[in-house]
């Protein structure tokens, strides 16, 4: 008996022995499986953020192209000024007696046969109710109610002071919900799980309502009406993206003008006005600021009280034309500052620095280099005449001024800092490390650092800044020692299952309570690695569209390290030439095996590797390589171009409109086109003889423009189209 019972206990210890090993196995190996998980989710992560950023610096460029033309364009006729003055400068904000003159929702009468939600005034919480559940059936809501609807808001919103103080007293909780952008599911969940507003249930909303979704019109209405029904419950912030001239590229313009095919240009006009006069923040008990991007070191919650807010339609341009003084203070031009006004530094916008302490002479010099830096980089902003050796990461100017602009004006010290600190907390990130420096990532803003929220805490006796403007995989994130919030409520923002959506709830103790959700059904049915997967295959689908999009330019890159034209080049030197040509800021080297996959012996065939890139495009557009790479490299440029000059949003723009604008072009393109040539190109584009040009017509004039700076394709250009360098 002592012997077998010897004999079976050395058994279990054995076996328990093995049993022990192999968990340890199972858990070493699972450890490292979640950490490679980790590492591909963290990759794919960045990538989709890198090529977010760099749209929105080609937005803020883009919008400075303009800005630059219209500033250093002289019209030769008045049809000329009233062209550019129109599709260049920013509206004001209308009046009450004009903005009811221009929209005149009376006039718009709604049909018999509409079945949707019908809206009557002052509105009641069923109506607001009401049109939760008419969006849910996939209802709009009719032209008249919605002018109607923004009309009121406008007038609401008018009333309201800058920066909004709610308090916790008079509601048991305040939930802050971040970023929507046009997903109106994830709007609902909040509703589902955190009930709708009502004067027990107080809301946040922190800016950035439209655009990238297809249903931003729909949360704007929703949000708009609860706003007027509890106006004391319901707070809505401006961010980055309640900005007509943001609209225009990231899809809300055109999703209103398909929705509202009639009366889509009042509705815009309206919203226009609307997003304007949207206060700038929010204080909850004095002690937690809501802003939507973030601050800086020259943040002053006392100046951003008292602007004018509704004078800033539009952030990206820091001044108007109109708004320039007449004089250039003597001071400034000798030297000399004005007592108790120290020289302005750089503005939020990365490059765009005066320096009224210079003397005429030098001032003068530096404007003749600005002027003519601006005008390179506008050049290649639109996809002209690029070369890798032009391809320096530098943010285009937001104040660009002739030499005779100086001698006769200057711009409005005052006005640029009121701009400085709306731009500040509508476009900037936190970061990790002190200091505050420019936000050259996203063209705009600054990145704060710890210090810097210290300080402005303290300044202003507060313990929390809660911001949104970036995606966080978990729908929130702390930083600054935890006095830095960022929250995101678009739940699946880059692809589905990439992130969480969240808000955050804060009672009288400011404590805050998160919500984590997913509003995709199909999120809830992925494994983990099933998620991270489908993730990763669409970051790297977007990434080699943006490599094939500069193809060019990476063969120019790629020979630079290929003296002896092999058509070969290093896996370190790919990695690095990549970097020079696309400025992502991506670990190319550890992305490698996704992108690259064959390179014998360490070594690449870029040239078939390129060729590789172009048939995956061309099996999905079905068009050229020449014509596809353009378009690939410039389609977001060249569609908000066209949407500016496409005043009436009819999708069409007149003869006489592409005209003037090739004319506008073409005195800073190094294109010489006579007014001969330009009726005989706009004809030539026009393929369907309509009379009109649309989007594809306009992309096709980009493309002859754009061979007309290849010298082995100039036989190819049209007789009417020549280069003055060639003259």
């Amino acid at each position: 008996m002592g012997c077998g019972s010897s004999t079976n206990a050395y058994y279990l210890l054995r076996k328990s022995e093995k049993a022990f090993k192999a968990a340890v196995l199972i858990q070493r190996w699972y450890r490292r499986y979640v950490a490679r998980l980790e590492m591909r989710r963290r990759c794919t992560w960045r990538i989709f953020q890198s090529i977010e950023y760099s749209c929105e610096q080609d937005q803020i460029k883009l919008h400075n192209f303009f800005s630059y033309l219209m500033d250093h364009f002289t019209p030769s006729s008045s049809n000329e000024r009233d062209f550019i003055s129109r599709i260049l400068t920013e509206e004001e904000s209308y009046k009450d007696t004009e903005l009811e003159k221009l929209c005149d929702y009376e006039s718009v009468e709604v049909p018999d046969s509409y079945m949707g939600p019908h809206l009557s005034f002052p509105l009641r919480p069923d109506h607001a109710t009401a049109l939760v559940e008419a969006f849910k059936q996939k209802q709009q809501l009719h032209a008249r109610y919605v002018l109607k609807l923004l009309h009121e808001t406008r007038r609401h919103l008018m009333q309201l002071p800058n920066i909004n103080h709610v308090s916790t007293c008079y509601s048991e909780e305040v939930t802050v919900c971040g970023d929507l952008h046009g997903r109106l599911d994830d709007l609902f969940l909040i509703f589902y799980k955190n009930g709708l507003p009502s004067p027990e249930k107080s809301y946040v909303f922190n800016g950035d309502f439209v655009d990238r979704g297809k249903q931003s019109i729909e949360i704007l209405i929703i949000l708009f009406a609860f706003l007027l029904v509890y106006p004391k419950e319901v707070h809505l912030n401006r961010g980055n993206h309640e900005d007509h001239m943001v609209n225009l590229r990231y899809g809300f313009t055109k999703e209103v003008m398909q929705k509202y095919k009639v009366h889509g240009k009042k509705i815009l006009k309206m919203l226009q006005n609307v997003f304007c006069w949207l206060p700038l923040g929010t204080l909850i008990d004095q002690k937690v600021l809501i802003l939507h991007g973030g601050v800086s070191d020259m943040t002053d919650l006392e100046l951003l009280g008292q602007i004018e807010r509704h004078k800033f339609v539009s952030v990206l341009r820091g001044k108007k034309r109109e708004e320039k003084c007449r004089h250039v203070d003597s001071a400034a031009m000798n030297s000399e500052s004005p007592e108790g006004v120290d020289s302005p530094k750089c503005s939020s916008f990365p490059g765009s620095c005066l320096h009224p302490s210079a003397s005429r002479t030098e001032l003068s010099q530096w404007v003749r280099q600005t002027v003519q830096e601006e005008l390179e980089k506008c050049r290649r902003q639109v996809g002209f005449g690029e070369t890798p050796a032009d391809k320096e990461l530098t943010c285009v100017s937001s104040v660009t001024m002739s030499e005779s602009e100086l001698e006769s004006c200057g711009t409005s010290h005052s006005r640029q800092e009121e701009w400085k600190q709306i731009v500040d907390i509508l476009w900037s990130d936190p970061v990790p490390q002190e200091g505050c420096t420019m936000n050259t990532v996203r063209g705009g803003g600054c990145y704060f650092g710890p210090d810097v929220t210290e300080k402005i805490l303290q300044k202003h006796g507060l313990q929390l800044l809660i911001r949104s403007h970036e995606c966080k995989q978990e729908g929130y994130e702390f930083c600054h020692n935890r006095k830095v919030l960022t929250i995101f409520s678009a739940s699946n923002y880059y692809e589905v299952g990439s992130n969480r959506g969240a808000y955050v709830k804060l009672g009288p103790d400011l404590i805050p309570h998160f919500v984590q959700y997913q509003a995709n059904k199909t999120a809830h049915t992925l494994t983990m690695r099933q998620r991270i997967s489908r993730v990763e295959e669409s970051a790297f689908r977007a990434l080699r569209e943006k490599l094939f999009a500069h193809k060019s330019d990476l063969i120019c890159a790629f020979k630079g390290y290929d003296q002896d034209d092999t058509g070969i080049i290093t896996l370190s030197d790919w990695a690095t030439a990549v970097e020079s040509v696309l400025r992502l800021g991506l670990p190319w080297r550890m992305l490698r095996p996704q992108l690259v996959r064959s390179a014998a012996g360490g070594m690449l065939e870029y040239k078939s590797w390129l060729e590789h890139l172009a048939v995956e495009q061309r099996s999905k557009e079905h068009i050229q390589s020449s014509l596809l790479e353009t378009i690939y490299r410039n389609r977001s440029n060249l569609e908000t171009i066209f949407r500016i000059i496409d005043s009436d949003h009819s999708g069409l723009i007149s003869f006489e409109e592409f005209r003037q604008t090739w004319k506008l072009f073409s005195s800073h393109m190094n294109i010489e086109l006579t007014d001969d040539g330009s009726s005989d190109l706009v004809r030539s584009i026009d393929f369907n003889k309509d009379g009109n040009i649309d989007f594809n017509e306009f992309l096709e004039a980009f493309r002859l423009i754009e061979r007309s700076h290849g010298d082995d394709k100039a036989a190819e250009l049209p007789p009417t189209l020549h280069s003055r360098d060639s003259s």
